[in-house]
C-alpha cells in the first residue's frame, strides 16, 4: 500500500470485495497488505522497486511461518505453535497492487520453505498465467460492460461510445480494457501524473496510438503522439498551478471557465457527460452525497472525488477494486446508472489465479503418477491459457446475468430479499451495516417506493447466497454424488481430461464440486429459491443440490440456454432475460416436485441423482414431442399463443417453440409416474392429465396463484405447499379417469379424451356437480388465500373419495 495513514481501511475494503469474489473461487479468499516504511527517498525506481521486494518477503515468510504444510502426505503444523484451529495447509497468494511482479518471488519463498504447493504457492509467476498478458482482469469487467449495454440496446463492439476514465495505457486494468472495442472514443483520462483530453477522438487512429503505448510498456499519457489528439485538446500536467481550458474543452465538459486547477479539471471529467466511465486505476473517485470524505479512507483523492450523483456516465465499469464506494454505487444506481459492484466485475483475476493454482495441483500429482513429465509441464501449462480465460470469463458472464434477471422482479422481490437477509444475519453470516444493505426500516421506505434492492445490493446478496449454499454442500454429502465427476471436469480445460485419476483425486475435488454447483443453482434460480425449497419441503441443501441436478440432467436445458446465449446483440436483451427466466421458472418447479412427499422427497438422498434422471430423462422427451398432439383445445391455443409471443418478441423459431412449451413440462415428472403405474403411454396419460386440469380449473388456480401469490411470506409457503398437493390430487383424480377404462383407447387422444371424460363424470354427477357448486361459490378468480385453496383441496378429496365408491 501506498497510504501510511489508512492502509488497514484500504485493506478492509479489499477484504470486503473479496468476500463477495469467493464466490466464484474454490477456496476462502482474503486479503492482507503491508506497507512499506522505510523505502529509498533517493527516487530512484529500480532501489524503490527492490525495498519493496524485501518488504514483501517479510510478509510472506511472515505467513508462512504460521501454515501448516503437507510433508510426505501428513499435515504437518509449524514448530513451536499453540494451535487453535483445525488444520489447514491450503495458503496460496495472488498478486495485486503494487507486487504484480512479486510471484516468483514469492515462490521462491515457498520452495525454501519447502511448502507443499511449490511454485503454485503465487500465482501469475514466470510458469503461470500473467494476468497483463492475458488482459483477464480487464476483460471480465468488460463482459458486465457490455452486458449494460445490450440491455440499453447498444453493441459497444460494433457501434462507437465515448469513454472516460482512471489509467493509462501502461496499467493493467486501463491499459487492457481500453484495447477491447475498436469503437472506444476516448475523451479523457487521469492518472497519478497526467490528464489527457481528447474532445472529439477518432476511433480508429486513437485505438492504434493507444495499443502502441500499450505495446511499449511504462509509458505516461505524456508519450501520446500529440498529432494525434483533435483540436482543442491535449496532455497536461497534474503538477500544474492552472491548466487553460481551449472552446473544445469548454464545451466538453460543460463548463465556460477559462482555466481550472488540475483538481478542478478532474472533477469536470468525473462529471462528464459519458457512455461509459472506466476505472482502471488506484483510488476512491465516488461517494455518497451524504457520505463524509473522512469515511471513505482515501485522504489522497479527496480534493478530487465526487458525489455519486454528479457522476456523467451512463455506465461505470470497475476494472479496479474500491473506485466509488458502496454507499456511491447505490447512490448511481437508484439515479439510473447501470453499475455491479468491484468484486462482481474485476472478480476474473483471482478466479484466473484460482483456476492455475488448482490445475498446478492436478499437474503435480500427474507428475507424481508418471502421467505427465516434469519438464512439459510449462509448456502444456501455457498452452491452456485461452480455454482457462474462457472458464474464467463464463462466470463474469453468467454473474452479472443473474443481476440482470434478479433486477427484473426486484421490487415485487423486496420483501423475499428482506426476510433473506434477516435469515442470514440470525445464522450469522451477514452484518447488513457493514455490507450496507437496508436496514428494516429503509426496507419499508423502499416498498413505499414501489422498488426493490439495486444492482449493487443484488451482488452482495448473490454472493452471499453461494457461500451460503457452498458451506451447506461442501459439508453435505452431496458433493460425492458419481454423478458430479463430470462437473470436476468440467473446471478444468479440456487438455486435462486425459489425466482422469489426478483429477478424480484432486485434493479439492469435493469443494471445486460444491463451487460449481452453488454457482450454478444460485445464478439460474435467485439468491432464495435454495432456502425457500428448504423451509417449504423440509429436506436439507444437500437435497436441493441433488434434486436441482437431476431436474437439469432430466430437461437438458442447457443447450435451450446456450441458443439464448447466442442471441447477444441479435435480440433485445429484454427477451433473453425472459427466456432465461422461463427456463428457471420450469426448473425450480421441478425441484419442488422432485421433493414433494407424494414423490418421496427422500428418494434422491436415497438413491443418488443418476437413477432419478435415467428414470425420466427418455420418458420426459417423449412427452415433450407428443405435446402439440395431446394437449386440450383451449391449452394447444395456449401454446400457440405462446409461440407466437416469443415469435412477436424477436425470439427464432427452435428457441420459441421450446419456449413455448416449456410451462407445460411442468407437470411431465407426473405424468411419467402414472404411465409407470397405469401402464398406459405418457401420450395417453398426459392427455388425460391435461383433461383433468383444465375441466376442473387447476391449471388456472396454480397459475393464479403463481401470478399473484399472497403477501405474507408463511401465506406464500403454505400456498406453495397446497399448490403442490393440488398437483398430486390432480394426478390421483387423472389415475381414477384412467382407471375408469380398462385399457387404453386407440387412435389420436383428440379423438377419446373427451368422450372418456364425459362419461366418468356422468357416472360421478352428483360428486362432480357438487364440487363445481363449492368452486364457483369460493369465486377462485377472486384474492388468492390460503383458505380458499385449502377449501378447495379438501372438495377435490371428496371427489376422489366418491369415485373410489
Amino acid at each position: 500500500s501506498d497510504r501510511r495513514e489508512d492502509f488497514r481501511t484500504e485493506v478492509l475494503g479489499l477484504v470486503k470485495a473479496q468476500r463477495v469474489k469467493n464466490a466464484v473461487i474454490v477456496p476462502t479468499g482474503s486479503k492482507g497488505g503491508f506497507y512499506p516504511k522505510q523505502l529509498p527517498e533517493s527516487g530512484d525506481r529500480t532501489a524503490v522497486y527492490e525495498e519493496g521486494r524485501e518488504a514483501y518477503k517479510v510478509f510472506i515468510r511472515g505467513l508462512l511461518d504460521l501454515t501448516d504444510n503437507i510433508i510426505k502426505g501428513k499435515i504437518t503444523p509449524p514448530k513451536d505453535m499453540v494451535l487453535w484451529d483445525d488444520p489447514d495447509p491450503y495458503l496460496v497468494v495472488a498478486a495485486d497492487k503494487g507486487t504484480a511482479q512479486f510471484s516468483d518471488t514469492a515462490n521462491s519463498i515457498s520452495e525454501e520453505y519447502g511448502f507443499w504447493l511449490s511454485d503454485a504457492f503465487a500465482s501469475g509467476g514466470s510458469a503461470g498465467y500473467d494476468h497483463k498478458v492475458m488482459g483477464i482482469t480487464a476483460r471480465g469487467a468488460w463482459e458486465a460492460v457490455k452486458r449494460h449495454f445490450r440491455e440499453m440496446g447498444k453493441d459497444i463492439q460494433t457501434e462507437p461510445f465515448t469513454v472516460a476514465g482512471v489509467g493509462d495505457m501502461s496499467g493493467d486494468v486501463f491499459g487492457n480494457g481500453m484495447l477491447l472495442s475498436e469503437q472506444i472514443r476516448l475523451i479523457a483520462a487521469f492518472d497519478h501524473r497526467d490528464i489527457f483530453i481528447d474532445p472529439d477522438p477518432d476511433p480508429a487512429k486513437s485505438f492504434k496510438e493507444r495499443k502502441r503505448l500499450f505495446d511499449v510498456g511504462r509509458s505516461s499519457w505524456q508519450d501520446y503522439d500529440k498529432k494525434l489528439i483533435s483540436k482543442g485538446g491535449g496532455v497536461f500536467s497534474r503538477s500544474a498551478k492552472s491548466i487553460s481550458l481551449t472552446p473544445q474543452i469548454q464545451s466538453m465538459l460543460g463548463v465556460e471557465t477559462a482555466s481550472l486547477t488540475p483538481n478542478d479539471l478532474i472533477k469536470a471529467i468525473l462529471k462528464t457527460p459519458v457512455e461509459l466511465f472506466w476505472l482502471g486505476g488506484i483510488g476512491t473517485y465516488f461517494k455518497a452525497e451524504d457520505e463524509e470524505n473522512l469515511r471513505v479512507g482515501d485522504r489522497a483523492n479527496d480534493p478530487i472525488r465526487i458525489n455519486a450523483n454528479e457522476a456523467g456516465a451512463s455506465v461505470i465499469g470497475e476494472g479496479a477494486n474500491l473506485g466509488l464506494t458502496q454507499l456511491a454505487r447505490i447512490e448511481f444506481a437508484r439515479a439510473g446508472g447501470k453499475i455491479n459492484t468491484d468484486a462482481i466485475d474485476n472478480s476474473a483475476g483471482v478466479d484466473s489465479s484460482d483456476h492455475e493454482v488448482n490445475i498446478k495441483i492436478l499437474l503435480s500429482s500427474a507428475i507424481e503418477q508418471a502421467e505427465l513429465k516434469s519438464e512439459d509441464r510449462n509448456e502444456l501449462l501455457a498452452s491452456m491459457t485461452d480455454d482457462v480465460a474462457d472458464h474464467v470469463l463464463r462466470h463474469n458472464y453468467d454473474q452479472t446475468r443473474a443481476i440482470s434477471q434478479m433486477a427484473v422482479s426486484a421490487a415485487d422481490d423486496l420483501d423475499i430479499h428482506a426476510r433473506f437477509m434477516l435469515t442470514l444475519e440470525r445464522i450469522g453470516r451477514l452484518d447488513r451495516a457493514v455490507e450496507y444493505l437496508p436496514a428494516t426500516d429503509e426496507i419499508m421506505a423502499l416498498r413505499q417506493l414501489n422498488t426493490g434492492l439495486s444492482r449493487p445490493e443484488l451482488s452482495v446478496l448473490l454472493a452471499y447466497a453461494k457461500l451460503w449454499l457452498f458451506d451447506e454442500l461442501v459439508s453435505s454429502n452431496a458433493p460425492d454424488d458419481p454423478v458430479f465427476e463430470s462437473e470436476l471436469f468440467a473446471y478444468f480445460p479440456q487438455a486435462l481430461h486425459g489425466f482422469t485419476k489426478p483429477v478424480v483425486s484432486h485434493q479439492l475435488r469435493r469443494e471445486i464440486i460444491a463451487t460449481r454447483l452453488s454457482n450454478e443453482i444460485v445464478d439460474t434460480c435467485g439468491v432464495t429459491f435454495a432456502q425457500r425449497v428448504v423451509e417449504t419441503t423440509g429436506v436439507d441443501f444437500a437435497a436441493v443440490g441433488l434434486a436441482y441436478e437431476a431436474a437439469r440432467r432430466i430437461y437438458n436445458l442447457g443447450d435451450f440456454a446456450a441458443m439464448v446465449d447466442e442471441l447477444d446483440n441479435k435480440a433485445p436483451a429484454s427477451l433473453q432475460i425472459s427466456l432465461y427466466l422461463e427456463a428457471s421458472d420450469l426448473l425450480q418447479e421441478q425441484v419442488f416436485h422432485l421433493l414433494s412427499e407424494q414423490r418421496n422427497k427422500n428418494a434422491i438422498l436415497e438413491q443418488g441423482v443418476k437413477p432419478v434422471a435415467m428414470k425420466y430423462q427418455a420418458p420426459v422427451a417423449e412427452f415433450k414431442k407428443a405435446l402439440p398432439e395431446i394437449l386440450p383445445e383451449k391449452a394447444a391455443h395456449a401454446l400457440k399463443e405462446r409461440y407466437d409471443f416469443w415469435i412477436e418478441q424477436g425470439a427464432p423459431k427452435e428457441i420459441a417453440s421450446s419456449a413455448a412449451s416449456l410451462p407445460a413440462l411442468e407437470y411431465a415428472l407426473d405424468i411419467v409416474d402414472l404411465a409407470g403405474e397405469t401402464g398406459w403411454s405418457n401420450p395417453a396419460v398426459g392427455s388425460v392429465y391435461f383433461a383433468v386440469g383444465q375441466a376442473f380449473e387447476f391449471d388456472a388456480l396454480r397459475e393464479r396463484a403463481r401470478r399473484s401469490p399472497p403477501v405474507d411470506h408463511y401465506d406464500k409457503v403454505a400456498i406453495r405447499q397446497i399448490i403442490e398437493d393440488l398437483t398430486a390430487k390432480q394426478r390421483m383424480l387423472t389415475k381414477t379417469i384412467i382407471g375408469f377404462k380398462e385399457n387404453e383407447p386407440k387412435g389420436k387422444p383428440a379423438d377419446w379424451v373427451a368422450k372418456l371424460l364425459a362419461q366418468w363424470e356422468e357416472s360421478y354427477s352428483t360428486a362432480v356437480k357438487r364440487f363445481h357448486a363449492v368452486s364457483a361459490e369460493l369465486d377462485l378468480a377472486g384474492a388468492v388465500s390460503v383458505g380458499k385453496f385449502s377449501l378447495l383441496i379438501r372438495k377435490v378429496d371428496e371427489l376422489i373419495e366418491a369415485a373410489h365408491h
